[in-house]
């Protein structure tokens, strides 16, 4: 990056200071002032009289030649962490997710006997099932919507049951007492699968997102479209997916703890 810079001069001290914190990473976690130089593109004195302040400061320390973070650094993420809405902290996820599985990534948390979205990385295939934030389905015929239910208590099962009103494709499971027992075994096994009962062509795997107490604050899917290349047997897509998904869940679960 170029020392030059069309904000004020406080503006442009504010940047190169993060620029320094960001050049330090898991393959540069320790290094000398010409290598900071190197990688942040500032001279050797700009460079040293950050890395100097910085130091005094508490973020970074050294032994003389080497510089490093200390962990007060992680004072700055705490502080993203505290104000972030769960949507903010969720997004990021579901990226690496979806690049990671080549699906479309959401989550969702529970709205009367719906889902809503509240965030959505979605791949270029084409789905039969327009979604982007704000999107409501039912939530007793979604992989989310049966996770959230799951752990929602009775009142809420049976508020969703009685909402019923009809397949929305052929696979849709409408009997009262076949749903129940889809519930219960999402709650056994700790996620659902649904296969091309919203849409036909669509099926999905979802996993709760823990709040630091235990309570469940949201559920993360991962949707698939049914395509000839793929796993024919649904439960075998959701065993493909299910290591990334959960990983991708513990992440926000971590983030969440954080914010305490």
């Amino acid at each position: 990056m170029s020392e030059q810079s069309t904000g004020t001069a406080g503006v442009q001290s504010l940047a190169r200071g993060l620029q320094v914190i960001s050049s330090f990473d898991a393959e540069h976690a320790s290094m000398t002032l010409s290598e900071v130089a190197a990688r942040t593109g500032l001279s050797r004195a700009t460079a040293r009289r950050f890395l100097l302040t910085l130091q005094d400061l508490g973020y970074v320390r050294s032994d003389g030649k080497y510089f490093e973070l200390t962990s007060k650094v992680l004072q700055l993420g705490y502080a993203y962490l505290s104000s972030a809405t769960l949507p903010q902290l969720i997004e990021p996820v579901l990226e690496s997710l979806s690049a990671a599985v080549g699906e479309s990534a959401s989550a969702a948390v529970l709205e009367g006997s719906e889902i809503m979205y509240v965030a959505r990385v979605h791949t270029r295939s084409i789905m039969r099932v327009g979604i982007s934030v704000g999107t409501r389905f039912p939530a007793i015929h979604t992989s989310m919507g049966r996770v959230l239910l799951a752990h929602a208590g009775e009142q809420a099962i049976e508020a969703a049951l009685a909402g019923i009103q009809g397949p929305l494709a052929p696979n849709t499971i409408t009997d009262p007492a076949a749903l129940r027992a889809e519930l219960a075994l999402v709650r056994a096994q700790g996620f659902a699968v649904v296969d091309q009962e919203l849409s036909v062509g669509l099926r999905s795997v979802a996993v709760p997102v823990h709040r630091p107490d235990g309570t469940v604050a949201a559920a993360m899917n991962v949707s698939m479209s049914v395509g000839p290349t793929g796993p024919a047997d649904a439960s075998e897509a959701a065993q493909a997916i299910l290591p990334q998904l959960t990983a991708a869940a513990a992440q926000v679960e971590q983030a969440l703890a954080a914010r305490k």
